[in-house]
């Protein structure tokens, strides 16, 4: 699968590495290119998972705020309901296309 954005790919994975959560596909961390990532100030929690991280997605001089999200150190009550450790994951949104 792949995330792309402005014609680029910004994380690419087999599906079976991918992580669905709450109609989210997640993204391991290693097939993300941080790169095109900037840390966002945007403060958000979770209820059930978490500290959020937000990212902007920066490509071609454009830039995508808020895009891409991660839980760098999700509760473990959150990875016992998932079923796995997702730390770390990256999932997109705001026009960022994820597709196989």
């Amino acid at each position: 699968m792949q995330a792309v954005w402005n014609g680029t790919v910004i994380a690419e994975a087999a599906k079976d590495d991918l992580i669905y959560i709450e109609g989210n596909w997640y993204f391991p961390p290693a097939s993300v290119t941080f790169d095109l990532l900037e840390k966002s100030p945007t403060p958000y929690t979770c209820p059930w998972k978490g500290e959020c991280q937000y990212y902007h997605v920066a490509v071609g001089g454009q830039k995508n705020e808020d895009a891409a999200w991660s839980y760098p150190e999700p509760k473990p009550s959150a990875i016992e309901r998932v079923h796995k450790d997702f730390s770390g994951y990256v999932a997109f949104w705001r026009g960022v296309e994820v597709a196989e």
